[in-house]
């Protein structure tokens, strides 16, 4: 017979933070079913695009319980980071059920029960919700932009649908985002022979190199994790002119306000992978942001007008976690949990979320801690419940 001692613990998502907790819940004789709703884990690494690497090392970079092979580098391609992930998920012998999406879920009489493809209604003793911080991609509804794309010979696309420059050869291309995809997309595509590439940029970036005399930026990120916000702020401030590039006179103005107030609210700043030398050698061109479309121009914030053939969206992604647990009251109003890691929702022990925000200490070294820290407290608890129900072993 099934009790709430016996239910698995389910964890929601495939990626490298759903396998971190299944292996660290299994570590500690948790048994633990990851749900993945693609047909293969590690979905959203399959299709980045070509050019990625980690911008964080490979020591700084493992999960729990195996760390990356030296053989793929101290910058890992996205390739061996889906390798990686194979690789761990067989280390551990996870349990992964793939092809099966979780709708909705639900507090049931003590247990949590999850509803998902084919009529599935699942009975778990936790969740673990780890869907990913890049879920669904988001496109600006700007003025035109439909007529723009249907445009003869004009493309409009999401950054999340980008691969490689080879499509974009001999083409007038405009990428609008300036984070660290958008600044990575414009590289590729000046390095891969597109005409003409512009990065629209509505906000200045921090633009940082991704290592110092062999000392990389991550571990800047790790040492000023904990310090107050104000504190960091003014250090980097006072260290701005060393640490962060500066394209003042090749169009995109130095960055303003507290480069960690910025950070916290989710602009991280961009980690140079060839976006400096490709707008000093004129390659690259910033302009202001778009504001919307008109035919077959796109206007800019400073009213000017240009006509690319085609727009690359780097604009970023929802958590999509409104129809999953929306109901439940535990999401702020940027659709974020208001609670994560190994804390839950007061109204909803056995809820965690892990991986929804991007640390400037990097986000695979905190999906390892929060792995830890979650398995441990589930199993501290069914521990506990064991004691006080009469369970031995």
């Amino acid at each position: 017979m099934t009790t709430p001692l016996t239910h698995p613990v389910y964890v929601i998502g495939g990626g490298p933070g759903g396998l971190a907790v299944a292996a660290a819940l299994r570590g500690r004789g948790v048994r633990a079913v990851v749900l993945e709703k693609s047909d293969a884990i590690g979905n959203s690494w399959r299709h980045h695009y070509d050019r990625l690497r980690l911008h964080t090392t490979r020591r700084l970079s493992g999960l729990p319980g195996l760390r990356i092979p030296r053989s793929f580098g101290r910058w890992v391609a996205r390739a061996d980071v889906v390798r990686y992930l194979e690789k761990y998920a067989e280390f551990h012998d996870l349990e992964i059920v793939t092809g099966v999406e979780v709708d909705r879920v639900e507090r049931e009489d003590g247990d949590w029960v999850l509803y998902g493809t084919g009529g599935r209604r699942l009975v778990g003793s936790a969740v673990v919700v780890a869907t990913g911080y890049n879920h669904t991609p988001r496109l600006p509804e700007w003025p035109g932009s439909a007529a723009y794309a249907d445009t003869h010979g004009r493309e409009l696309l999401h950054a999340g649908s980008y691969r490689n420059p080879a499509p974009y050869e001999g083409r007038d291309v405009l990428v609008v985002g300036a984070g660290n995809t958008g600044a990575e997309i414009a590289a590729d595509l000046a390095e891969g022979g597109a005409a003409r590439v512009r990065l629209a940029v509505r906000t200045a970036p921090y633009i940082v190199r991704r290592s110092t005399l062999g000392w990389p930026t991550q571990r800047n990120g790790v040492l000023v994790r904990r310090l107050p916000v104000g504190l960091v702020d003014r250090l980097t401030s006072l260290a701005g002119r060393f640490m962060t590039a500066d394209l003042s006179s090749h169009g995109l103005p130095r960055p303003t306000g507290g480069l960690y107030t910025r950070a916290g609210e989710g602009a991280i700043p961009v980690q140079d992978v060839g976006l400096v030398a490709a707008v000093r050698a004129g390659k690259v061109e910033p302009v202001a942001a778009v504001t919307g479309f008109d035919g077959a121009e796109v206007v800019l914030a400073d009213g000017s007008r240009i006509s690319p053939e085609a727009v690359i969206a780097a604009t970023g992604y929802e958590r999509g976690l409104e129809p999953l647990v929306g109901h439940l009251g535990v999401l702020d109003e940027r659709g974020r949990p208001a609670v994560r890691g190994a804390r839950c929702p007061r109204a909803y022990p056995g809820l965690y979320f892990t991986g929804f925000t991007n640390p400037i200490s990097g986000i695979l070294r905190e999906l390892a801690l929060d792995a830890e820290k979650i398995a441990k407290r589930i199993a501290k608890g069914r521990t506990r419940d064991r004691a006080k129900a009469g369970v031995k072993g």
